[in-house]
């Protein structure tokens, strides 16, 4: 079988309104628009795209289930487009998930619960959502995937060597990253551009990061959404404004890459396993 060699993808950088989950979902519905318009096949929106960032006790007011008809509308807008969009999933009764719905033909494919929720700086997601447990891999076009990862994932190592195991064509990275959250000397927008430059060169892996912009009560949501290639060079990179973000992946390029640099192919995961027991 042929597949075809390109893909073309984006990054929606956008703000949302805080808790006014029907406000941001008609503006998801224009960009929505507006990227099939471009011919766009994969687009991504920043993490809790839907709610905002800074729910906090209002987690319960924002969550809601995966048959919310909200995302059924969001899911009959995509077309053919593949659509990875952030919300509060409610799972049952108090359980609540910081959570991707992954939406494409009328149907939501799969759902990313986070994975690494962030307790440090002024970062305290532990208190109110509910650990993931699960990685997510989906069939974009034929012979072109993607595994989607949430902001903190991200930092951690082992949970991204985990979900590349699975030789994804795209990692999909939707983040909410404001500037000094972490700490005064702990500079995101520097930290950010290095971290998903580094995944994307090791692994041969295209990365769509998609962040936020402007402010959200006292933080400021810096953007730097990005498009980088499988050599970590970047095919895109967001002005300091709202604004669609897209740019074509080469599955040629991508052959290439992890042809030069197989880190999949010598990934040895069972030796990986093996020396991993113990520790916790």
């Amino acid at each position: 079988m042929h597949y075809q060699d390109t893909l073309r993808v984006g990054a929606a950088q956008i703000n949302s309104a805080l808790v006014d989950v029907d406000a941001n979902l008609e503006r998801h519905l224009d960009i929505i628009a507006d990227a099939r318009a471009s011919d766009i096949e994969l687009l991504v929106f920043p993490e809790l795209s839907l709610t905002g960032y800074g729910v906090g006790s209002r987690v319960i007011d924002v969550a809601f289930p995966v048959a919310d008809p909200r995302l059924a509308q969001l899911a009959r807008a995509t077309g053919d487009m593949q659509v990875v969009a952030g919300f509060v999933e409610e799972a049952g009764p108090g359980e609540y998930y910081n959570a991707l719905a992954i939406l494409q033909e009328g149907t939501i494919l799969a759902v990313h619960r986070k994975l690494n929720l962030p307790t440090y700086g002024g970062l305290e997601e532990g208190k109110w959502f509910t650990h993931g447990n699960e990685l997510t891999h989906t069939q974009v076009r034929p012979g072109w995937s993607a595994t989607q990862l949430i902001c903190a994932d991200l930092w951690n190592p082992a949970l991204v060597h985990a979900a590349l195991l699975a030789r994804p064509s795209v990692l999909c990275a939707p983040i909410n990253s404001a500037s000094g959250i972490v700490s005064e000397d702990f500079s995101n927008e520097q930290n950010w551009a290095l971290n998903v430059r580094f995944y994307a060169m090791t692994y041969g892996t295209p990365v769509i990061m998609a962040n936020r912009f402007g402010p959200e009560g006292a933080s400021h949501f810096w953007g730097g959404s990005r498009i980088l290639g499988p050599r970590g060079e970047p095919l895109a990179e967001a002005e300091n404004r709202e604004m669609l973000l897209s740019a074509e992946l080469s599955r040629t390029a991508i052959a290439r890459a992890r042809f030069e640099l197989p880190t999949h192919r010598d990934a040895d995961t069972p030796l990986v396993r093996e020396l991993m027991v113990g520790y916790r």
